[in-house]
């Protein structure tokens, strides 16, 4: 759905897929993912239309804050990730929280 140029339906999701799904298991899968907020949807003839709400690194955000409203503590589980990073993601990630912050590079 993201490389679509606009909402599309069932059907056609199926077929970009060009997988062995049934129609009834997209259909199923897109509703859940408009229940969940991850899709809208519009009314296209008999059927829905839907398109994604988030691109793949918003889904991958949502993601991670979803495991890390998981753990009991916060602290702890964003210094385990850090420690986990390679200096290259470390850099972009210290260089993203002080552009939120506002402050100067340096």
């Amino acid at each position: 759905m993201w490389a679509a140029e606009g909402p599309l339906t069932p059907a056609q999701v199926q077929e970009s897929l060009g997988s062995d799904l049934a129609y009834t298991t997209v259909m199923t899968i897109l509703s859940r993912l408009y229940e969940k907020g991850a899709a809208t949807r519009e009314r296209t003839g008999r059927a829905y239309a839907y398109a994604a709400v988030l691109d793949q690194a918003g889904i991958a955000a949502a993601q991670m804050r979803a495991l890390l409203d998981r753990g009991e503590d916060r602290a702890k589980v964003l210094a385990r990730f850090v420690d986990g990073l390679s200096g290259d993601d470390e850099r972009a990630l210290a260089e993203l929280v002080r552009r939120n912050a506002g402050e100067p590079e340096g």
